[in-house]
């Protein structure tokens, strides 16, 4: 929901960076409740880096709505990512999460393998990661 005029949220602080998105108040809003995808994205697979929050969070679910599924790689927000997996597959689709750092090279290739075994192919990648 936007912010009306005149309202006032709370200050927000994490130490811990990425910060994790269950700990904000408000909660941020990651998707329409009235969007309905075209299948733009039919049968395709993302892997999308920084999924598990945030901007990737809401390319996950967007992605998802358009008929594609997702691999996210976070970091170790194991909460959040649960989250933006739940939500991926409340909209129909396939969500496998992958924790790890995208600063180690044989981490990225082990993750691509892991998506393409276990979602049968890779399409689509967001590198969504700072």
């Amino acid at each position: 929901m936007p912010k009306s005029k005149g309202q006032q949220f709370p200050p927000q602080h994490q130490e811990q960076q990425p910060g994790k998105t269950e700990e904000m108040n408000p909660k941020p809003i990651h998707e329409r409740e009235e969007g309905v995808g075209c299948g733009k994205l039919k049968n395709k697979v993302a892997l999308i880096t920084g999924g598990d929050s945030g901007i990737g969070r809401a390319v996950a679910i967007a992605f998802a709505q358009e008929g594609a599924d997702v691999s996210i790689i976070y970091y170790n927000e194991h909460k959040d990512a649960e989250d933006t997996k739940k939500r991926v597959e409340q909209k129909g689709r396939r969500c496998i999460t992958i924790s790890g750092d995208v600063g180690d090279e044989k981490f990225c290739l082990d993750a691509i393998e892991k998506t393409v075994d276990e979602l049968g192919k890779l399409d689509i990648l967001i590198n969504n990661f700072r």
